[in-house]
């Protein structure tokens, strides 16, 4: 597939289980490629340092399945947010499933211990293996919100092969988020040449500002901070065009 065309749906997850899965059904787009909804979809974080345990799912569970059901019904690809049970029963996995054209499980590896909030305490770090998942031909790596803070992650993603990053988020809103957001996510596609798709939760808790951005880090698609899906096609001619531009991953020295 010379292009992918993508959709990143900026939408508030709310404290109920259920109506978070109807709004897949809703929520997902017909005709894109790939579909991302943000982090922890299947149900908010609630109060900063809540117990989200009793809210983990299994990776085959309801939320799963009605993702890969919406997926298919669509004949797409849908990223999404979950908390999965761990081996430690007080501390769930931050998880993105991958359900539809292709099928994928990443366990968030980065917690949120930063700008006074302590993830860890609640959520349980998964295993530092990077996670890819082919899309449309197209090689897309699984990052998850604060994990963009960790140009390490990003990079061992393209070593592996990533031409997409797609970063579901739940980015707390505050004083310098959206400065730091915007300009990480553009930084990350642009010393990778690579597509950066980042989905954020709106406000007024989260910072909202879903981008897409491309290897050479021009934006083609920003949300503002209010609920909405924004589209845009991936080229690949655009990809090879930008690492034939700036060869930075040929060049690297160390």
């Amino acid at each position: 597939m010379a292009s992918l065309h993508v959709a990143l749906v900026q939408h508030a997850s709310g404290l109920e289980s259920e109506a978070n899965r109807r709004l897949l059904d809703q929520l997902t787009p017909a005709g894109a490629d790939l579909v991302v909804f943000p982090e922890a979809f299947a149900r908010d974080f609630g109060e900063a340092g809540s117990d989200v345990s009793p809210y983990a799912e299994a990776v085959d569970g309801a939320f799963a399945t009605e993702l890969g059901r919406v997926a298919g019904e669509r004949g797409t690809t849908v990223v999404a947010g979950m908390f999965e049970p761990s081996a430690d029963p007080e501390r769930p996995f931050n998880t993105l499933v991958v359900r539809g054209g292709a099928e994928a499980t990443y366990r968030k590896i980065h917690l949120y211990d930063s700008f006074g909030y302590r993830e860890s305490d609640r959520l349980a770090a998964g295993p530092t293996d990077p996670v890819l998942v082919d899309v449309g031909g197209f090689t897309v790596g699984l990052m998850t919100c604060y994990d963009l803070r960790f140009p390490e992650l990003a990079r061992a993603l393209v070593d592996r092969g990533a031409e997409v990053l797609v970063v579901p988020a739940a980015w707390v809103a505050g004083p310098r988020k959206v400065d730091h957001w915007r300009t990480l996510v553009r930084a990350r596609a642009i010393e990778n040449t690579v597509f950066v798709l980042a989905a954020g939760q709106p406000g007024p808790r989260y910072s909202g500002h879903s981008l897409v951005v491309d290897p050479l880090g021009d934006v083609l698609a920003e949300a503002d901070d209010d609920a909405t899906v924004i589209t845009a096609t991936l080229d690949r001619e655009t990809l090879d065009t930008a690492r034939r531009t700036n060869p930075s991953l040929a060049n690297r020295r160390m």
